[in-house]
């Protein structure tokens, strides 16, 4: 069991997806991380240990942009390491990076696949790397400078037919937006929620709606089971089952 969340706003989201960690750190205690996206630039803190241990005020000021995910690990694949706190990122196609609650009964198979004929490089054991991995490799077939949200959808169709297992998701795809998706047999909760703003909508996913509720975000619905949202950098908001 794990923690995940992501939004996208109209204003720097370090401090909240902070808080909404917080909220969730009973998913999961052994490691904690925060990724944001400002003007096409990543910054990154994880680490091991609990949310108020791993963010200082040094790591919050660094965690610049109005687009972040953020996870909360309980180790279930690979092990207790540092070097598996999540987000994990890839840098083509786009550059995406992603936090995962679940676990991938083909895992092993699918490592295999990927550097085998996708051409991939794993770093890790974590079952969570794979999915990036093969989520990238699905999207890199669009070919095309920038992705639709058709195409990303596409992608995680794609996903759906290789991966097999109970997976909750938040990815964010440098300069396109916020991907969430849910395992075929909703397995795995996530959950979406929106909050107004004079300038225009804000867009979280959660692994429970007591992290909305900590941010002043209505809960909109459950992501359904083998659905898949996606929320551009400018709050427009797409779904597909």
């Amino acid at each position: 069991m794990c923690g995940i969340v992501g939004i996208v706003g109209q204003s720097p989201v370090n401090q909240q997806i902070y808080d909404a960690l917080t909220v969730l750190q009973h998913r999961g205690q052994d490691a904690a991380g925060i990724m944001t996206c400002d003007e096409g630039e990543l910054f990154l803190r994880k680490q091991n240990g609990l949310v108020r241990d791993v963010f200082q005020q040094r790591h919050m000021l660094r965690l610049k942009g109005n687009i972040g995910i953020g996870h909360v690990r309980y180790p279930t694949a690979g092990c207790d390491s540092s070097s598996e706190a999540q987000p994990f990122f890839v840098n083509s196609p786009y550059g995406i990076c992603l936090g995962h609650n679940g676990n991938l009964t083909n895992a092993t198979e699918l490592a295999e696949v990927l550097i085998r004929e996708d051409l991939r490089h794993l770093n890790t054991s974590s079952d969570s790397e794979v999915l990036l991995n093969v989520l990238a490799s699905e999207l890199s077939r669009a070919g095309t400078p920038r992705a639709s949200a058709s195409d990303i959808f596409a992608a995680v169709t794609s996903v759906y037919r290789r991966v097999r297992g109970g997976f909750a998701v938040v990815s964010m795809i440098v300069g396109h937006g916020l991907l969430g998706f849910r395992d075929p047999h909703g397995i795995r909760p996530l959950v979406v929620g929106r909050r107004q703003r004079p300038h225009g909508d804000e867009y979280m996913l959660a692994s429970e709606s007591v992290a909305l509720d900590q941010l002043g975000f209505d809960l909109m619905r459950d992501v359904g089971p083998g659905e898949a949202v996606f929320i551009d950098e400018h709050g427009r908001f797409y779904s597909h089952q």
